[in-house]
């Protein structure tokens, strides 16, 4: 039995918030590698981007993560609710680890406290995107409406 909903009637919304924010990682991506132009790759300065620190390393890797879950809402049938799911985990330790090194050296990515909010919030977003996203068989949505009456 699924501990999700199947068939969710605002699944469309929800696959296109995920897309939004993979598309914001890959424009935060494509401004940051623009904004680090000429610094060091891991430098730890105080560029900014729509608020956020960053530095080279951080905005190629944001761009990954960014088309990885666009890809995933492109090919849709549950791959996109696995791909948002494991992003948004993805996400949410690396906005923690981030955090946990944010006034010391060993802040490679550059973090500041907005950067690991924005983190955060993209790797909820990306969380409850998965979690409502799933497509089944009517039998499983069946299934899930009654398992649902039961609890």
């Amino acid at each position: 039995m699924a501990h999700t909903p199947v068939n969710h009637p605002a699944r469309p919304i929800y696959r296109a918030i995920g897309g939004l924010t993979g598309l914001y990682l890959v424009v935060f991506g494509v401004l940051g590698i623009i904004a680090t132009a000429g610094n060091d790759v891991l430098a730890q300065d105080d560029t900014r981007v729509l608020g956020q620190g960053t530095n080279l390393v951080f905005s190629l890797i944001s761009i990954v993560f960014g088309i990885l879950v666009l890809a995933g809402t492109a090919l849709g049938r549950n791959i996109d609710v696995v791909i948002n799911q494991f992003m948004a985990y993805v996400l949410m330790i690396v906005g923690l680890g981030g955090l946990a090194f944010i006034r010391t050296d060993a802040n490679i990515f550059n973090f500041n406290v907005g950067t690991v909010i924005v983190l955060m919030v993209a790797g909820m977003l990306l969380l409850l995107v998965g979690m409502y996203g799933k497509v089944g068989t009517d039998e499983e949505k069946e299934a899930w409406q009654k398992a649902r009456l039961v609890l």
